[in-house]
């Protein structure tokens, strides 16, 4: 059509979105569909946050704030930065936007000329290589291999700079295969980086408290201090505090790129919700305590899962560290013939098969950058997730 922008024509869009929508409109028309597409945790927000945020519509906090987050909550978020990961920012250098993804938006805007190049490490979530078409910029892919857990080694970072290059995506642990990047890891990273300042680091730290097995989270600008000025620290209530609704991220880094985002946000959405940035401070500010029990469910989960799916014939998954995702192999499926003769011929065949067959949604890895593979998540209960490998098992069976 000639009258949308040329740059829609660049994009796709979210699969994850697009498979969770799926999975609703089977359950709607009655059909049993398990859906493990959507990246949101099952858990309630807790109770103290809900609180925060009744009081404050009370109160009247429902109207304009500052562009780009309320003072108390750019606060809450500098004592967050400090007290977890011994990084020290001011208030003007806090950015609060409406959920991680807007506020990663804003920074490539703010920052992405005609021909930029960013880096994306494949397999990387869905929507880092089409918000840099969209900002105009050029997102080079990285794979990494199953057989470095999939993270980038020093040498292929190395290989993918050019003096094109502005920014580094880097998401530790990882949506969607759940790994993370070891202290050393990310200082051997950090020396690579050292070697050209035009590069800027984007650290994607959503899943920071989502860590199992004993794994130490680092990120960046903690372990590489000299390279503060080229990190923005992107986090969010999302995922640690089941506040995917809420729509609340923030992100700390240099001054002159906080006040660059502020002035593209305010010509788009302006301040996020008034209500979430009151339930965000309760959130940060709060009890973290119950975090706890929902790391220990979610590792729970997570045995069962890959336990399970090992067990599939044609499946091999390895077991994360992190996040509540799973990226097993599909590859031995491909190629094999369905109960009706059908030739599964890629991952998303796979996919499809088992929406098909076994009434399960997942995504296909080439989504994400890595065909031959699936993203499951276990952000469910344990029954329905029993269940769901238990389909899996039985439609892998049926193929011959």
């Amino acid at each position: 059509m000639a009258f949308l922008a040329q740059a829609l024509s660049r994009i796709k869009p979210s699969p994850t979105i697009a498979v969770s929508t799926k999975a609703r409109e089977l359950k709607a028309a009655g059909i049993d569909v398990i859906g493990l597409g959507a990246g949101e945790p099952d858990f309630d927000t807790p109770d103290a946050i809900k609180e925060a945020a009744i009081a404050a519509i009370r109160a009247g906090d429902t109207k304009y704030t500052a562009v780009d987050g309320t003072p108390a909550l750019k606060q809450a978020i500098v004592d967050k930065f400090a007290r977890e990961n011994g990084l020290n920012y001011g208030t003007d250098q806090i950015t609060v936007g409406t959920g991680g993804k807007q506020v990663i938006y804003n920074a490539l805007m703010a920052t992405l000329d005609p021909g930029d190049e960013v880096i994306c490490l494949a397999p990387y979530w869905v929507s880092y290589p089409d918000m840099v078409l969209l900002c105009g910029g050029v997102p080079v892919m990285v794979d990494c291999p199953v057989e470095t857990g999939f993270k980038v080694r020093p040498e292929d970072l190395e290989q993918a700079i050019t003096p094109k290059t502005k920014w580094l995506i880097l998401n530790s642990p990882s949506n969607p295969t759940g790994s993370g990047y070891t202290r050393a890891e990310m200082v051997a990273l950090a020396d690579v980086l050292r070697r050209h300042e035009q590069v800027h680091v984007l650290m994607d730290d959503i899943y920071e408290h989502l860590i199992y097995d004993g794994f130490e989270f680092s990120t960046m600008a903690q372990v590489a201090p000299d390279l503060y000025d080229r990190v923005l620290t992107m986090n969010g209530v999302s995922k640690a505090y089941s506040m995917t609704g809420w729509r609340i991220g923030y992100a700390g880094g240099p001054k002159d790129l906080i006040k660059a985002m502020a002035k593209v946000q305010s010509q788009s959405t302006s301040n996020p919700c008034s209500i979430s940035q009151a339930a965000s401070v309760a959130a940060l500010s709060g009890p973290q305590e119950f975090m706890a029990g929902w790391v220990d469910a979610f590792r729970e989960r997570r045995d069962l899962v890959v336990g399970m799916l090992n067990e599939a014939d044609g499946i091999s998954c390895l077991t994360p560290v992190g996040a509540f995702y799973v990226f097993p192999s599909c590859v031995d499926l491909v190629g094999r013939k369905t109960p009706a003769g059908k030739t599964l011929d890629n991952d998303g065949d796979v996919v499809t098969y088992f929406l098909e067959e076994g009434r399960i949604a997942g995504v296909q890895g080439s989504a994400f950058g890595k065909e031959g593979y699936m993203r499951i998540s276990y952000a469910t209960s344990n029954a329905l997730l029993e269940e769901a490998c238990k389909r899996i098992q039985q439609a892998c069976e049926n193929l011959t």
